[in-house]
């Protein structure tokens, strides 16, 4: 229903006699009484102390003049305490908070792109075996898979920002001295909030059954400070054998080495195959020893960089096979593992 009529004109309201003044809106601004109340605490602090002195008989007889005299040199500090309190309560804000760290262009980089990473050993030869074969993984991803990732980095565990990268390749170099404690903290920090680390031992060759090589105890070592999930072989049926390709094994420069990840849920006891993982949990830990890398590393003819054991190039597909499994499972989850019960749960939706 239209109130106006026809002819109705609309004006500005005219406030001109009325004797009031236009005013903004003004947000009611907070009062810092940090300051004075710390001033406040501290004299009855004091105050609290002459009583309790005062009654337990502690003061001399001319504890009231002392007393008096005490509370008079308060009175006239009391302005320059309430005065310098801000100036205490700004240095401890100060001290408590955490410098920020400015972002590198690096992680501008890796937060704009996925990007895999490898840990730089110090070992020359060793890292640009890794960077060569992560660059190959690379490439084969952007080749085979809807995934374009940027080019690998190598990072320093003790200074780079780690949470940018899914996966962080880290080949296991014996002669290399222990990482410091804050590597320690940091990498338990990565698995705990997602990340996935294959530590690669590389020892495939001269592993022996009931005893350790250099790697696998340097690795022990290292993971003394890190809460690492009960790991078993991985099994035929886990999510990871089938993310992409069909596999069985992590091949590399070798193919006779084993591979461990975290243990699923045991086995029923009813004989049925055993579920899926809750969500889309990922293994934060994968422990090979058929150097990945190496097998992994190819010219620009698709040739291995590097000779493999006991060779072929069936033998470098698989390992490019299962790197590219690796990858998509810390991308996607065990969003493949419900498949293994396609045809049980088509049987039961006919019935």
């Amino acid at each position: 229903m239209n109130a106006l009529e026809a002819e109705a004109q609309l004006t500005a309201a005219d406030f001109s006699g009325i004797a009031a003044r236009r005013v903004e809106i003004e947000q009611a601004r907070a009062i810092d009484l940090r300051a004075p109340l710390m001033a406040a605490a501290f004299l009855l602090l004091l105050a609290d102390a002459l009583a309790s002195l005062w009654l337990s008989g502690g003061l001399p007889r001319l504890a009231p003049r002392k007393a008096t005299a005490a509370l008079l040199l308060l009175a006239l500090l009391a302005p320059a305490i309430f005065d310098s309190a801000p100036r205490f309560v700004a240095v401890a804000q100060a001290q408590q908070k955490p410098q920020a760290k400015a972002a590198t262009k690096r992680d501008i980089d890796a937060a704009l792109s996925t990007r895999l990473a490898y840990v730089v050993t110090g070992d020359a030869r060793v890292d640009e075996t890794s960077r060569a074969g992560l660059v190959s993984l690379t490439q084969t991803l952007s080749q085979r898979t809807a995934l374009s990732p940027g080019e690998p980095v190598g990072v320093d565990p003790a200074r780079d920002e780690l949470a940018f990268y899914p996966l962080i390749y880290w080949p296991i170099v014996a002669t290399r001295p222990q990482p410091a404690a804050l590597v320690t903290q940091k990498i338990a920090a990565y698995m705990k909030q997602g990340g996935t680390v294959v530590f690669d031992t590389r020892d495939a060759l001269n592993a022996r059954a009931g005893s350790t090589t250099p790697e696998g105890e340097w690795l022990r070592k290292m993971l003394e400070g890190v809460d690492v999930p009960e790991l078993e072989l991985t099994p035929r049926d886990h999510v990871v054998t089938k993310t992409f390709y069909l596999i069985d094994n992590f091949v590399g420069r070798t193919a006779n080495g084993q591979a461990w990840i975290e243990a699923l849920p045991p086995e029923p006891a009813d004989g049925e195959a055993r579920p899926a993982r809750s969500g889309d949990s990922v293994s934060p830990i994968v422990i090979v020893s058929n150097d990945l890398a190496a097998g992994w590393a190819g010219d620009r003819y698709g040739e291995p960089l590097y000779p493999l054991i006991p060779g072929g190039a069936r033998q470098r597909e698989l390992a490019l096979r299962g790197g590219v499994n690796l990858v998509m499972y810390t991308l996607t989850g065990n969003y493949k593992a419900d498949q293994v019960h396609v045809r049980d749960l088509l049987n039961r939706l006919g019935h």
